[in-house]
């Protein structure tokens, strides 16, 4: 998975928006006002933080030690850095993303 690809996947999920909120080199991706995706721009290989459920994200940096890492910059029970190495397959990629979203999703901004 490359960028524009991963780009182009959070921008298909249901009201999302693509924010730039920390600067030219952060791309921030947001359902109903709330972040569910990060993407380093300025790292190789890609590199991106998604949310995960605090068990299941255990369960994926033992299995992954050097694709899943704890959240850089946030909170590590609740997000994960994943490394764009090739090990995890776009599969797998999506899922987490996928996970990431319905996690953000299912916490309606209060308006």
């Amino acid at each position: 998975m490359h960028i524009e690809e991963l780009r182009e996947y959070c921008l298909s999920k249901k009201d999302t928006e693509e924010t730039l909120p920390f600067g030219p080199d952060t791309l921030v991706f947001k359902v109903n006002g709330k972040v569910f995706l990060l993407a380093a721009l300025d790292v190789r290989p890609l590199q991106f933080n998604v949310k995960c459920d605090p068990d299941k994200a255990i369960e994926l940096r033992e299995a992954y030690q050097q694709s899943v890492l704890p959240g850089y910059h946030m909170n590590k029970k609740h997000w994960n850095t994943i490394i764009v190495d090739g090990i995890l397959s776009n599969k797998q990629l999506k899922e987490m993303i996928n996970h990431s979203y319905e996690l953000v999703n299912g916490k309606k901004k209060k308006g």
